[in-house]
């Protein structure tokens, strides 16, 4: 039976403690060799028990495996040199040290099936992955090779579809790509950002989903976010071409944000992933302010188009308030549902 209001989250989970630092960005791994191994999946078997008890339908590995949603994907790659690093700004907000692209990129072997074939083992829910987009992966690397931004972006598109096709084969249902660059450089997204997008999702009969938010809750972000004044109105310089796009879900950021609600009138027809927890805060919202935020997304997205989720990730916050947003947004759907089916 299909699930009215399906709810799922951006990504991104807090990871124990006894395996990275909490609310800790890029934090080393506390475990080395086989224990490394052991303490990831006992994390990912965690991450989706705090989602079944919350009540989340289409589930994830909450990025267990990963030290960071890009560069544990490229990390995996050739052609990047991680010991040689450049201080770089990523999406014109901070600074970072990342590996640089040194010769041609290339996927020499599968990333990250291993942990999606054991996810898949061990529900038999929905399962949703993500991946880095093109764009956002060339955002977070210095290319001394390729010297062409869309150059280097389509060659990981390229990489991204092997990934993803693999995925689909042990089991995933639903392939995501995270695109926090389309809020950010508008004019190569709409050049040749969505068409690269499209390349990485190319052939696959899962569903595919763009998840593109205003970021993690840390400093950067939230000041960022104080000089976009009292309306936030980039997805409408991209929406409109996504719309056009073969990509099934549009995941967009609506909790706490100065998004106009109905600038989801611009994917029409697509399914949404609607943000109803704010992940820049520790407040935990409450079921009936989860339900005020779908009701609303409501007036502009159809019933069975309405997929209820995170803003984006909650990789920084305590695992005890990750745990109450689940919750919520788990109820709030719930209380959705009951008055929909009235």
């Amino acid at each position: 039976m299909t699930i009215l209001l399906p709810t799922t989250t951006a990504g991104s989970l807090p990871k124990p403690s006894w395996l990275a630092e909490p609310r800790t960005l890029w934090s080393p791994w506390k475990l080395e060799g086989y224990e490394l191994l052991a303490g990831k999946r006992d994390a990912l078997r965690l991450a989706l028990d705090d989602q079944r008890q919350a009540g989340i339908d289409i589930v994830g590995d909450g990025e267990q495996t990963r030290q960071h949603f890009v560069t544990t994907f490229v990390e995996h790659l050739g052609g990047v040199d991680f010991e040689k690093r450049e201080v770089v700004r990523i999406r014109n907000r901070y600074d970072a040290s990342v590996p640089t692209v040194v010769s041609a990129v290339s996927r020499t072997k599968p990333v990250f099936i291993e942990d999606a074939r054991f996810l898949r083992a061990q529900t038999a829910q929905p399962i949703k992955w993500t991946l880095p987009g093109p764009m956002t992966m060339i955002d977070t690397l210095h290319d001394a090779h390729y010297r062409s931004r869309e150059k280097l972006a389509w060659e990981f598109a390229c990489i991204l579809n092997e990934e993803a096709r693999e995925l689909e084969a042990v089991g995933v249902d639903i392939v995501q790509f995270d695109e926090p660059a389309f809020n950010v450089f508008f004019d190569e997204a709409n050049d040749w950002g969505i068409a690269a997008l499209e390349r990485a999702a190319e052939g696959l009969k899962a569903e595919t989903a763009v998840h593109i938010c205003y970021g993690y809750g840390i400093k950067a972000n939230t000041d960022w976010k104080m000089t976009l004044g009292s309306e936030w109105r980039q997805y409408e310089k991209t929406f409109p071409n996504l719309q056009k796009s073969g990509i099934d879900i549009v995941s967009l950021e609506c909790r706490n944000s100065r998004v106009p609600m109905d600038l989801i009138e611009l994917v029409r027809g697509k399914k949404v992933m609607v943000g109803a927890i704010d992940v820049a805060t520790d407040a935990i919202e409450t079921p009936e302010e989860v339900a005020d935020t779908l009701r609303n997304a409501l007036r502009f997205v159809d019933a069975d188009k309405l997929i209820p989720a995170t803003n984006c990730g909650m990789a920084p916050l305590s695992r005890d308030v990750a745990r109450g947003k689940l919750k919520a947004l788990g109820a709030g759907a719930a209380i959705v549902r009951e008055e929909l089916a009235r």
